[in-house]
């Protein structure tokens, strides 16, 4: 019988501390995954995100359960849980790296970001290395207009072969935001899927 399964071409990472994961998330997931023909969009936990130091996160387990929780219903999503596998710092070309090796030389890789964090590319460890890698995706935010002209003086062919950019619903979620409705009792309802809702009042988590 002729296999049929077609191989993966395209596929966006989706990366963050997910502390919690939120509509958002999973909205701007979802619109790169449709405008860029992804195959699939993988959902990466950070363990322990250099831009994150000195702020406590939930548990790693935690964020994991929650991120397979709000994926699960989309069949085009998948969580990876390397980096939590990994020890030191989840630097994002380490993780490119992975994938690349997972899912082979071939498969096209696009890393899904903020506007706000395109313009701070040139601080990231190895970004050259990491552009000649992958692509990115930026996606437009409120406040945090691109600087395309610095992009281009900065990275050259790379900026303007290897980033793009697209504009998404202005979606007002952040996770600072639902963590603090929690301590204060307030309701989370709809802004997070029901499924993590449920977990974080389960697991009594944000108190």
């Amino acid at each position: 019988m002729e296999d049929t399964l077609q191989p993966i071409r395209r596929i966006g990472i989706m990366g963050g501390t997910f502390d919690p994961i939120h509509m958002a998330h999973l909205a701007i997931a979802e619109q790169v995954r449709e405008a860029f023909a992804l195959d699939l969009v993988l959902f990466i936990p950070a363990a322990n995100p250099p831009h994150k130091q000195g702020r406590k996160v939930a548990p790693a387990y935690h964020r994991l359960m929650m991120t397979q929780l709000a994926t699960y219903s989309n069949s085009c999503f998948h969580v990876s849980k390397q980096e939590l596998e990994r020890t030191g710092p989840s630097y994002s070309l380490l993780t490119v790296r992975e994938v690349q090796e997972k899912y082979g030389a071939d498969a096209e890789l696009y890393f899904i970001t903020g506007s706000d964090t395109i313009n701070e590319l040139h601080t990231w460890y190895h970004i050259e290395e990491l552009l000649d890698s992958c692509h990115f995706v930026g996606t437009t935010r409120p406040g945090a207009p691109v600087d395309k002209e610095d992009l281009v003086k900065r990275f050259g062919r790379l900026a303007e072969e290897k980033i793009h950019f697209l504009a998404v619903p202005e979606l007002e979620i952040s996770s600072t935001d639902i963590r603090q409705r929690v301590r204060c009792g307030k309701s989370i309802k709809y802004v997070v899927p029901a499924a993590v809702e449920a977990y974080i009042r389960k697991e009594g988590l944000y108190q």
